[in-house]
């Protein structure tokens, strides 16, 4: 009875526990989703392939490969200077561009240096602000 009270606690993989349980939680939660619409989610093929057809495929896949990047890049750019949180930055500054000038519509010079400040500040304040402030470990 006495070792209900006892909590021991492994610190190599104690980090994977909350994902872990998130990631269970989130697979019992589409089977049963899956179960309750299981109409709806057969019936949906006509709607994947007409939204397939219509979608913007240049912006949905290039974001996705942008981001695979990102986090691919940002640890082995982090570890050239380790414990700087110099992966984070200089991989956000390029991410943040890139993703914006994917996005815009008017690509003319003008219209794309403001974009580009707000792609070098906004990644340099976010990572002053965890590293400074709240002194968090960034890759």
């Amino acid at each position: 009875m006495g070792g209900l009270t006892k909590v021991e606690i492994d610190f190599a993989t104690s980090h994977l526990i909350f994902p872990t349980l998130i990631g269970i939680i989130l697979l019992i939660l589409g089977v049963v989703l899956l179960i309750i619409r299981r109409r709806e989610v057969l019936g949906a093929g006509t709607m994947w392939r007409d939204t397939f057809e219509r979608m913007d495929k240049l912006r949905f896949f290039g974001t996705l490969l942008l981001t695979v990047l990102y986090f691919v890049l940002m640890v082995p750019v982090g570890e050239l200077w380790p414990n700087t949180g110099m992966g984070f930055l200089l991989c956000s500054i390029p991410f943040v561009a890139l993703t914006g000038i994917l996005f815009t519509h008017d690509r003319r010079l003008s219209k794309l240096v403001p974009m580009l400040i707000v792609a070098v500040i906004a990644p340099l304040l976010t990572w002053w602000l965890l590293s400074e402030i709240f002194v968090l470990t960034l890759p």
